[in-house]
């Protein structure tokens, strides 16, 4: 149910100093430096198609910054967080997002200040989020999301960010500049596959001689012993069938090894059992079945947008294992991304072994926290670094025990 607590709060950030004009602004440009704080899921909605049409002119175009996706998530996964999405106005036109949310403070737990977040973490696994600028607004919206950000008694905690690439970095360097306190940190890597100008033929070349013989072989045993079909997914009629069957496939799989938090939650089922029918109706969901003789054996879940294929999760049923069709399905996935003159296949977070398998290039992953000047600031980021080194030490010896 939607938040229905007024639509906007105007804050304004304060002036620039007198004379100054922001960097990427005319100089006939009547300067009103000013940040709309969206604060209610009924304001988020009405955002779609101007928020389409930014997200299309900046850097940060990708999956995970789409309207449909955030939305999506803060219909189910904002486990008590607040909306707090920053933006820029510029000539009556949107040129900057900041898809904020707030994680309440919790002195019992050492967190004096409020936690400013992006929209889509935690375990859904969204990947390279970031604020979203139009292309030649860069250094207006730093000064302003900065400007902005400085008057705010919060901690700011920025995950899932690409390493080097991101627009938080400007921001963040502007509050180090002003006193604020920072940790940077990797914590995964995103494996992916350039495809620009390539055939199947000469991907799989691209390979290990073992990883493509063994597919080869594989592929043609199962269908010289079976009737194998690879279905995608077109209507939504099949859509949410399919997508329990991923569901079900995954965890079964997972169950015996402890268990996956891709879909372990009523929450994260509802998010992906709604936002896949919009990806199809938008013509992003890649969602397969291969089928021998009839009976579905394995599943993968993915996306193609704007000619980048991301690979979300898969599945298989055990009774196949031997047949290898978690490695057959894959396959024909990235030779349909191919067919489909997609430039790249991003197989998203995670070191897992099969991914070297099918990826030579990666992509690092980060972590920016930023603690604002003073004594609290310092108790603050102190409590959170003893928190995380404790879990890292229960981890080991946990690991040690078993």
């Amino acid at each position: 149910m939607l938040n229905q607590t007024p639509e906007i709060c105007v804050c304004e950030t304060p002036p620039l100093q007198a004379g100054l004009i922001a960097p990427g602004v005319s100089p006939g440009f009547k300067m009103r430096p000013e940040v709309e704080r969206i604060n209610s899921g009924l304001a988020f909605a009405k955002l779609h198609e101007q928020w389409d049409e930014l997200l299309a002119e900046s850097a940060s175009d990708c999956l995970f910054h789409t309207w449909e996706w955030l939305f999506t998530w803060w219909k189910h996964l904002a486990a008590g967080r607040e909306l707090s999405i920053l933006t820029i106005v510029s000539g009556n036109k949107l040129t900057g997002i900041a898809p904020f949310c707030l994680r309440p403070s919790n002195w019992s737990f050492g967190h004096p200040f409020r936690v400013l977040e992006f929209l889509g973490c935690g375990y859904v696994g969204s990947d390279y989020l970031d604020l979203i600028v139009r292309r030649g607004h860069e250094e207006y919206a730093r000064t302003l999301f900065a400007s902005h950000l400085a008057t705010q008694r919060l901690v700011l905690k920025w995950t899932s960010l690409r390493r080097g690439a991101c627009f938080a970095n400007h921001i963040a360097s502007v509050l180090l500049g002003q006193g604020w306190r920072m940790s940077d940190a990797k914590i995964n890597t995103c494996p992916y596959i350039s495809l620009e100008g390539k055939t199947w033929e000469s991907y799989m070349a691209s390979l290990g001689s073992e990883h493509r013989y063994n597919f080869r072989r594989k592929w043609k045993a199962l269908n010289r012993d079976h009737v194998v079909r690879f279905e995608q997914v077109a209507t939504e009629a099949r859509c949410r069938e399919a997508v329990d069957l991923l569901i079900g496939q995954h965890n079964q799989r997972w169950r015996s090894r402890g268990g996956s938090d891709a879909f372990h939650t009523p929450e994260l089922v509802a998010f992906h059992q709604e936002f896949a029918p919009i990806a199809l109706r938008r013509g992003w969901l890649r969602l397969y079945v291969l089928w021998i003789d009839d009976i579905p054996a394995a599943s993968l879940y993915g996306f193609l947008y704007r000619r980048k294929f991301y690979f979300y999760q898969s599945g298989f049923d055990a009774a196949y294992e031997k047949q290898s069709v978690g490695l057959i399905t894959m396959g024909l996935a990235i030779q349909r991304a191919i067919d489909e003159r997609a430039t790249e296949y991003d197989l998203l977070h995670g070191d897992e072994a099969y991914k070297s398998h099918w990826s030579r290039e990666r992509r690092d992953l980060g972590r920016i926290e930023l603690y604002p000047p003073g004594w609290l600031g310092r108790i603050c980021q102190s409590s959170i670094e003893f928190a995380r080194a404790s879990r890292r030490r229960a981890g080991r010896t946990l690991t040690k025990t078993l």
